[in-house]
């Protein structure tokens, strides 16, 4: 008998939908409460690195996954005038049967598991949360934000950086920004772009794009956060900003003119220290851990917590805090050392560094995450 009958998981993004699809398989019964009115997923884009591809071939939606997205496996890195300075084979950290790196639209990608959640046998419920839960140790009972109740085995926290579950169980941890901006935008593929190309240096400290489809990709520069309330005409400074850069970037850039399609967030990052549950109720992926998408590893992390939580829950036979330290000796190292390495790019670009090694730090954090966790 798995350690749960009953879970409620609270958030329905990639780290939710990613643990509620294997439960529910075995058969166990998943509620899943999204606060937001549908399925929804903020951003243009998303970049995979093989080891979240790894796990959405694991949770059976690879091939889905594969038809909707544009695989690579080589990053090219240009000066400002759009040079090909050098042609890097990126990591198959997924193994070999692979691709490196898949980039699709996040909507797409939240589509896919939505639909593997619903024909796994998982209950989703839209406009709700967690309005209240008591934890007797044996069980907990939960009220939710429309008034109506449960009793749960489990009760798991997927709602995100700004987790509402992280608050109530009294963990004071909160996302702090790390200097950093970024403006992106969904747009057409240029012909010849078969791959991510960055430029370091120019307006930007970064610029770069990453295709998504037959005829699509998203592009981003990355600057100097600036206050959000100030940001003006998104499209306008997006396209001053490209003006700095060459190569396809003057494609882009005349593709810049609507507002509503940019995309402008803070870099922000959050770590919880272990242990990431408070009895029967613990946290999974951003609302856990969540770093700057310089490694472009978030995701991988949050679906790699969905991975590993589900396999010990279904491979025990009771509920305790053993199998929570479990969990965190399989993740708390490993989503630190992403987070921290992230964060260690970032800074190196903000204030720069002569001795930085780049290189270095990114291929130890790849034979990382080559490792299942």
């Amino acid at each position: 008998m798995p350690a749960v009958g009953n879970v409620l998981i609270v958030g329905g993004g990639t780290a939710g939908s990613a643990l509620a699809i294997p439960l529910a398989r075995a058969g166990l019964t998943v509620d899943i409460v999204e606060i937001n009115p549908e399925i929804t997923a903020l951003g243009s884009g998303i970049t995979l690195q093989g080891n979240a591809l790894r796990v959405l071939r694991d949770l059976g939606v690879w091939d889905q996954v594969s038809a909707a997205g544009f695989p690579f496996d080589s990053l090219g890195l240009h000066a400002p005038d759009g040079t090909l300075l050098a042609e890097i084979p990126d990591a198959r950290t997924g193994g070999p049967d692979l691709p490196a790196t898949l980039g699709m639209e996040r909507p797409e990608l939240a589509t896919i598991l939505a639909k593997a959640v619903r024909e796994a046998g998982a209950r989703t419920r839209f406009g709700l949360t967690v309005a209240e839960f008591s934890d007797t140790g044996e069980h907990v009972d939960v009220r939710l934000s429309d008034g109506t109740t449960g009793t749960y085995d489990l009760v798991v926290g997927a709602d995100g950086i700004r987790s509402a579950v992280r608050g109530m169980l009294g963990i004071d941890v909160a996302p702090e920004p790390t200097g950093m901006g970024i403006w992106r935008i969904h747009t057409r593929r240029p012909a010849g772009i078969e791959r991510t190309n960055l430029i370091y240096g120019g307006p930007c400290f970064i610029a770069g794009y990453c295709p998504t489809g037959p005829d699509t990709m998203y592009a981003y520069l990355v600057e100097k956060a600036r206050p959000r309330e100030t940001l003006g005409d998104k499209a306008a400074h997006m396209r001053d900003l490209a003006e700095g850069y060459g190569g396809a970037w003057a494609e882009i850039r005349a593709d810049i003119t609507d507002p509503d399609r940019i995309n402008y967030t803070w870099f922000e990052s959050l770590l919880v220290d272990r242990p990431w549950n408070r009895s029967r109720i613990v946290l999974i992926g951003d609302a856990a851990h969540a770093c700057p998408p310089t490694l472009a590893q978030g995701a991988a992390q949050c679906l790699e917590d969905a991975a590993v939580l589900a396999e010990l829950l279904l491979a025990a036979d009771r509920l305790d805090q053993s199998l929570f330290d479990a969990f965190m000796d399989r993740r708390h190292e490993r989503a630190a050392a992403v987070v921290e390495a992230s964060l260690r790019l970032g800074a190196w670009q903000l204030e720069p560094t002569p001795d930085a090694d780049v290189p270095g730090l990114m291929g130890r954090i790849a034979a990382l995450v080559t490792e299942r966790p």
